[in-house]
């Protein structure tokens, strides 16, 4: 997909980017052909109880997409469905209103993540338990289907691969930009400051209100009952390692 191509499409609505994608020949890495199909849509009264389950209004463009379709088969993802109707994904500690719209056939999700002042129906991550992290994706939805369906596309370079595929074992292996309770409790941030003074020093902070494709954190760093906290509407997480037998002890 040439650059001039991919500049219009970041511009389009996402019912506009669909019908630009259903235009073209889209083939996957192993050469052959995609056919997308998509679901029907949700109808007046379907809309109207899908928005009255998220904490926000929906984008004008979102409402558009939905009349005409919930989703589609086909593409690099296994399944898209914009209302999650579909999709089993719970991590409320992490996203206590998100929406997962995709899902790679393995388990792992790309979620929405609404709060009630979104304006948009974004920001979109990549949800994944093995490893377990949570991976930034796509600012919006027209981002994510347009790097959705370059995917879909020779040379197949697209940031929804790039997140799939090489990202996961980077952040899960270095466990990038964690910051200690102490670094965050004498942040000159006041927003790390805040969040930190209602935790306590077993707590590392991971900050992503400035995150980028490709970053994230573990929340399964010390096994699937990590506790992780969010600091109300931001993106900014915290988890807690695990406390030895002797520590609990002296703490009690």
């Amino acid at each position: 997909m040439g650059t001039q191509v991919q500049a219009e499409l970041a511009i389009m609505k996402p019912i506009q980017i669909l019908r630009e994608a259903k235009s073209r020949s889209l083939i996957d890495e192993d050469g052959d052909e995609i056919e997308v199909s998509l679901l029907p849509g949700l109808g007046e009264i379907g809309l109207k109880e899908f928005e009255d389950s998220l904490p926000c209004t929906l984008p004008e463009e979102v409402r558009e997409l939905l009349l005409l379709t919930r989703g589609f088969e086909g593409a690099v993802a296994d399944q898209v469905d914009f209302t999650g109707s579909d999709l089993e994904f719970e991590l409320k500690r992490v996203f206590p209103h998100g929406v997962p719209i995709a899902a790679d056939g393995f388990g792992n999700f790309w979620v929405v993540d609404l709060t009630p002042e979104s304006t948009t129906f974004g920001p979109i991550w990549f949800a994944c338990h093995d490893a377990p992290v949570i991976l930034y994706q796509s600012r919006d939805l027209s981002e994510f289907l347009v790097e959705l369906f370059k995917a879909c596309q020779p040379p197949h370079e697209s940031l929804i691969n790039d997140v799939h595929e090489d990202r996961i074992q980077n952040v899960w292996r270095t466990n990038p930009g964690v910051s200690t309770f102490e670094a965050c409790v004498e942040s000159s941030d006041s927003v790390l400051r805040e969040f930190a003074s209602a935790l306590d020093p077993s707590f590392q902070i991971i900050d992503l209100r400035s995150a980028q494709p490709g970053d994230g954190f573990s929340w399964g760093r010390y096994g699937p009952n990590t506790v992780v906290r969010r600091h109300g509407l931001h993106p900014v997480f915290a988890y807690q390692r695990k406390v030895g037998f002797l520590q609990k002890i002296f703490r009690g």
